[in-house]
């Protein structure tokens, strides 16, 4: 047995984000990873760090989530390919205009800096879209950078704090203030944080607690510079998102700093196989090439899946477990699990000492979730942190060399 004074089981983003923190104030920090560092939901996503208002409990996490990050951004390393590039929510028709003047109102009272955009303004930003739009919010605010090495360089932080990272340590089980591995070795902490996504609830016993996984794909384009200068989002994204659709699409485009463009979005509920669906690919690709229609003339170079860990809420359990006050939670991100990877962290660090948090902690407790049993995750075969991304010493990039 082995004591600590913190253990953070899982080595996605949000996993890295607590233990750099907890590294940050002191005592001695462990992180527990099933197989390699951002082999997971952190390598297979988008990488956006946006603001979203599905939700005030939504907007206050990923407005100090995107604060936390524009915080450091010039003390990023080079491989973080950090790109200041905004966002647009493009609107196709008028009603649509009119859902992001609200929007632009709603943010501007929350210190947001949104600007409402009529066509004509719309195409200066962005002359490559299609004719006939009606314009479109812009937020200049929000970035984009490359979440496995992001999350690498959190864990070199908290390395140099003194932490330290375990790989190839996978947990069977996680107490009040201990983890048990499937070595059957026990170590104990005085807290424990599970930040393991999908596989959360089959490390705990917390009733009520259901994280499903909703699959998605993205494809990347050989390079294009020039043709995308935003983070293009369409305005229906949200509903698209959270809606009950069992397959879904949505416009969502984003450039990287290679010149390339990642293509979005798709959802699939409960679809736990990694393999890629051609026919959803190919709605998401009809859907991208409806709003920018030269991107029908630059080729795929890579599509893959992933897997978003989803409450019924469509908010992160963040906090202590009921009965168990050395046993927390940071999970069920769903897709934005990067944009709020800091915030996350800071939300969590400030309960565990007592600090005023910078936000109201109780839309993310546990408690909030009202089913009677306990679910079983749905972990895809053969994909360690529910995530298709083969088990290698080195996860791939999915962006061209």
């Amino acid at each position: 047995m082995k004591q600590f004074d913190a253990i953070v089981v899982g080595g996605g983003i949000v996993g890295a984000a607590c233990a750099e923190a907890l590294a940050h104030v002191g005592g001695t920090v462990r992180l527990l990873e099933r197989g390699h560092i951002a082999g997971g939901a952190t390598a297979a996503g988008m990488g956006h760090v946006l603001v979203l208002d599905d939700s005030d409990a939504q907007l206050a996490l990923t407005r100090i989530g995107r604060s936390l990050w524009t915080e450091r951004w010039s003390h990023l390393p080079p491989a973080v390919e950090r790109d200041a590039c905004g966002t647009i929510w493009v609107a196709a028709d008028e009603a649509e205009l009119e859902a992001a003047s609200r929007r632009a109102t709603a943010y501007a009272a929350h210190g947001i800096e949104a600007e409402l955009l009529d066509a004509e303004a719309l195409y200066g930003h962005e002359p490559r879209l299609r004719r006939g739009l009606a314009g479109g919010l812009r937020i200049p605010g929000d970035r984009v950078l490359y979440p496995p090495t992001a999350t690498r360089h959190l864990l070199d932080r908290a390395v140099a704090a003194g932490a330290v990272i375990l790989e190839r340590t996978p947990v069977q089980r996680a107490g009040n203030g201990h983890v048990d591995l499937a070595d059957g070795n026990r170590f104990e902490a005085d807290l424990v944080v599970i930040a393991a996504g999908l596989a959360t609830p089959m490390l705990v016993d917390v009733p009520g607690l259901v994280i499903r996984p909703k699959k998605g794909h993205l494809s990347i384009t050989a390079r294009c510079p020039g043709l995308l200068r935003h983070q293009l989002i369409e305005l229906g994204y949200l509903t698209s998102a959270h809606g009950d659709e069992a397959a879904s699409v949505a416009f969502n485009l984003q450039p990287r700093a290679t010149g390339q463009i990642l293509i979005g979005s798709s959802r699939q509920l409960d679809d736990n196989e990694p393999h890629v669906d051609q026919g959803i690919v190919a709605r998401m690709l009809a859907r991208a090439t409806e709003y920018l229609p030269a991107l029908g003339n630059v080729p795929i170079v890579r599509t893959w899946t992933g897997f978003r860990p989803a409450t019924p809420d469509h908010l992160p359990v963040i906090g202590p477990v009921p009965g168990a006050p050395r046993l927390w939670l940071a999970a069920g991100h769903e897709g934005f699990g990067i944009a709020t990877a800091l915030g996350t962290a800071r939300l969590l660090v400030d309960q565990w000492l007592d600090r005023q948090p910078t936000i109201d902690p109780r839309p993310f407790r546990v408690e909030r979730l009202s089913a009677t049993h306990r679910a079983t995750a749905c972990v895809p075969r053969g994909a360690p942190e529910c995530a298709a991304v083969p088990d290698q010493d080195s996860p791939p990039s999915p962006f061209a060399a």
